[in-house]
């Protein structure tokens, strides 16, 4: 993988977008979702991830993060990726899924031929990681993750949709604590 879009800087605030494999619609459901809530709340407790900011949309998920200097933010993003990647396969094989076996099938074929993989794998290689050095830059960033599923035609305002730290940012609350950035355009 190159490493243009990785997270060199330990001390650096990122915009990160992780994606599921073939950008199936993994995230319709509610229980792959609170995979995914859990996983980053772990992530935070134990890991040392700083959330400033998320959105977890159906097939793919943004982040604002940084690493408090605990594990290094590739160690914690790789371990969430891995994480994630067996809980979600286990509920699609578990839980009321009616879309089964397509899912695993893809999930399947992406993972056949890598070594590093169990059977499955549902993100997509890598990660996009884009370091925050502006004020102005971190803001059009916080705003393109808020504005998410807005553009998505999900809900009409970034603060009614759950999977997102809108709300944090508008004094709301949310289904996870983030560090509030301070940003100003």
């Amino acid at each position: 993988m190159s490493d243009q879009y990785t997270a060199r800087d330990p001390d650096g605030i990122y915009f990160l977008t992780f994606t599921i494999v073939d950008w199936v619609d993994i995230f319709t459901r509610q229980s792959y979702k609170e995979i995914v809530v859990n996983s980053l709340k772990y992530c935070q407790s134990a890991k040392g991830l700083r959330l400033f900011a998320f959105c977890l949309m159906t097939n793919h998920i943004h982040l604002i993060a940084s690493s408090n200097g605990k594990n290094k933010l590739f160690e914690i993003i790789r371990d969430f990726k891995k994480f994630t990647n067996r809980a979600i396969i286990e509920e699609i094989k578990n839980g009321n899924e009616s879309r089964k076996k397509w899912i695993l099938n893809k999930f399947a074929f992406a993972g056949k031929y890598l070594e590093r993989i169990e059977n499955f794998k549902v993100w997509q290689d890598g990660y996009h990681a884009v370091e925050l050095t502006s004020n102005n830059f971190t803001y059009q960033k916080l705003e393109y993750i808020h504005q998410n599923p807005v553009r998505a035609g999900i809900v009409t305002e970034p603060e009614h949709y759950i999977y997102s730290s809108a709300s944090n940012y508008s004094n709301l609350g949310g289904v996870i604590d983030v560090e509030l950035l301070d940003v100003y355009y």
